[in-house]
């Protein structure tokens, strides 16, 4: 296979984006693809909406995993491309469609060119949520054929091709997600002082969340609260009954998480007592942070380095962006790094054309790695 054909896979599931848990068309594709390899060659078991692929040994002494994100987004595309979504309002905009692309690649070249050690190939759906790592790693299919290490990329926006940026430690940070309701007394404009205006309450908590990081969290620590969306109010002369404020909470270490969310409740609590009202917190879906296992992150550093002359190595610092890859590394030592894209637009972005040519660049870093840990172990 060239490379030419990893690139149409990623142009034909740009096309049928979809969201957490409902990637069957992704799926049915990815299938479609992978029985059309060597059946003697790999072993194939599907988890709800993902897969499992492994490829056995000649020798194996342990298992190497490589996990692949699959949902799309609710973004509609504003992409210059003439192989746009055709789902209407749904957007492979973080770049998972050439994860699951380089994936592939990474089966076929080993299904070809076979190495001493069992490989796993984790097609998991919902990273964007609800969240499917967490139960793919619980789940008995998993459990089957763990592996004893795993590693992940991300596309990155902001470095040219042939560039990877990764670190030891902590890389993406603790993230929850923050849904709160006010239900107050609604009424007349005219006649505030018969109702309880939830504008208004949501407005005062809106801005009391702005102080949590500045006066509770220690500066040297790290933390956001952003708060996207605020829904009230029906009509400019009726209070508003209700208010919903939505949100995410970005922290880099659990005792930070722990805190902003007991300042969040508290604050809630003076919001109720403050303005008569009732208010419920939901924290939605929370990821735990990915944290590379050191030494595995030291040593590739070290190899890509010196042994990979076309690609530079960024040592990058700590993001708050959030990735339930985090599930697998809390349990099975590994590392994700950031693969570069050289797009203009941001991940999420309506606007993000990420260079095809990345893909390459990735299957034969990876291949390349894999082989060599097989070949020490």
């Amino acid at each position: 296979m060239t490379t030419s054909t990893f690139v149409q896979i990623r142009r034909d599931l740009h096309q049928i984006p979809e969201p957490g848990f409902q990637e069957v068309k992704t799926q049915q594709y990815l299938l479609r693809y992978l029985e059309g390899l060597p059946q003697d060659r790999v072993q194939i078991q599907t988890w709800r909406t993902g897969i499992l692929v492994r490829i056995p040994g000649s020798d194996p002494k342990r298992t190497l995993a490589w996990r692949t994100d699959m949902d799309g987004l609710p973004i509609a595309e504003e992409t210059s491309y003439p192989f746009r979504s055709l789902h209407e309002g749904y957007m492979h905009a973080c770049g998972h469609d050439m994860h699951m692309a380089i994936a592939l690649g990474l089966v076929t070249h080993f299904v070809q060119n076979p190495i001493a050690d069992h490989l796993l190939f984790l097609f998991q759906p919902a990273e964007e949520g609800p969240g499917g790592a967490l139960p793919m790693l619980q789940s008995e299919e998993f459990a089957l054929w763990k592996p004893d290490c795993i590693f992940a990329l991300h596309i990155a926006p902001e470095y040219p091709v042939g560039h990877i940026a990764t670190k030891p430690g902590i890389l993406f940070a603790n993230t929850s997600e923050l849904f709160v309701d006010l239900v107050g007394k609604g009424g007349h404009a005219a006649f505030p002082h018969q109702a309880n205006d939830m504008v208004v309450a949501g407005s005062h908590l809106l801005t009391q969340l702005q102080s949590i990081v500045s006066r509770n969290i220690d500066p040297l620590d790290s933390a956001v609260i952003t708060v996207g969306k605020i829904e009230s109010g029906t009509k400019q002369n009726i209070i508003a009954e209700r208010a919903r404020l939505e949100g995410t909470i970005r922290t880099f270490s659990m005792e930070s998480m722990a805190k902003v969310k007991s300042r969040i409740e508290a604050l809630v609590k003076g919001i109720e007592a403050g303005f008569a009202c009732t208010a419920t917190i939901d924290y939605g879906c929370g990821y735990c942070q990915v944290y590379n296992e050191e030494a595995l992150t030291e040593e590739f550093m070290q190899w890509v380095s010196e042994e990979c002359p076309d690609v530079t190595l960024i040592h990058c610092k700590e993001a708050m962006t959030g990735e339930d890859f985090g599930y697998f590394l809390s349990e099975i030592p590994g590392f994700l790094f950031w693969l570069g894209v050289n797009t203009p637009y941001g991940l999420h972005h309506s606007k993000i054309e990420p260079s095809e040519d990345a893909i390459e660049v990735a299957i034969k870093v990876v291949s390349r790695y894999f082989t060599k840990l097989s070949e020490r172990a």
